[in-house]
Parts: structure tokens; sequence; C-alpha cells
């Protein structure tokens, strides 16, 4: 059985930076495309970015130019560096596999920008 685990949040102030991981029991990145997704107070999950295994990223509107999806295959783990954050960027973090065929969500970590 797979297991992710999401780590790296924390709280940080309007402005400012964090890089979160996602590292998985099982070595899946390699052949997976990965996302991650994130769930603020009282709405639905939502995709933030992709990595394919060739390398090919992709960015909802909200976090492009300050968000950089990337993955150490050797680690089983996927990062997300979060630049220039914001207040509406605060929720719980997730990564998955970005197919119809999720793997059990992991505990997610909390990442919450103050103003």
């Amino acid at each position: 059985q797979v297991q992710l685990v999401e780590s790296g949040g924390g709280l940080v102030q309007a402005g400012g930076s964090l890089r979160l991981s996602c590292t998985a029991s099982g070595s899946i990145f390699s052949r997976d495309v990965m996302g991650w997704y994130r769930q603020a107070p009282g709405k639905q999950r939502d995709l933030v970015a992709t990595l394919s295994s060739g390398g090919s990223t992709s960015y909802a509107d909200s976090v492009k130019g300050r968000f950089t999806i990337s993955r150490d295959d050797a680690k089983n783990t996927v990062y997300l560096q979060m630049n220039s954050l914001k207040s509406e960027d605060t929720a719980i973090y997730y990564c998955n596999s970005f197919g119809p065929l999720k793997w059990p969500w992991g505990q997610g970590t909390q990442v919450t920008v103050s103003s």
C-alpha cells in the first residue's frame, strides 16, 4: 500500500516562501504524473500544479509564476516551492497522482499565510 506523507507547511507572512515535500513509500513518481492539491476551509480540493515523468509542468492560474513543482525520483519525493505567498494560499496541501486513479490521500500539510 502506497503511503504519501506531506510536510513543510507552516505559518508565514504574506510575501514569504515555503517549500513543501511529499514522500511516497514506494517508487511511484517515476511513472506517474504527480500533482499538488490544496483545500481551503469550506472549499473543495483544487489542483495546484502537476509534473509529468518527462518533466512537463502545469500550474493553476492563481499560482503561476509563484509556485514551482519538482521531483527527486531517487528520494521518491515531490516538492512544491511556494514564493510570494498570499493570504488566499492558506489551505491544507496534498500530493497525489494526477490521473483518475488516486493513491490513498495523506494527511496533508497546513499552510497559513498571515496578511
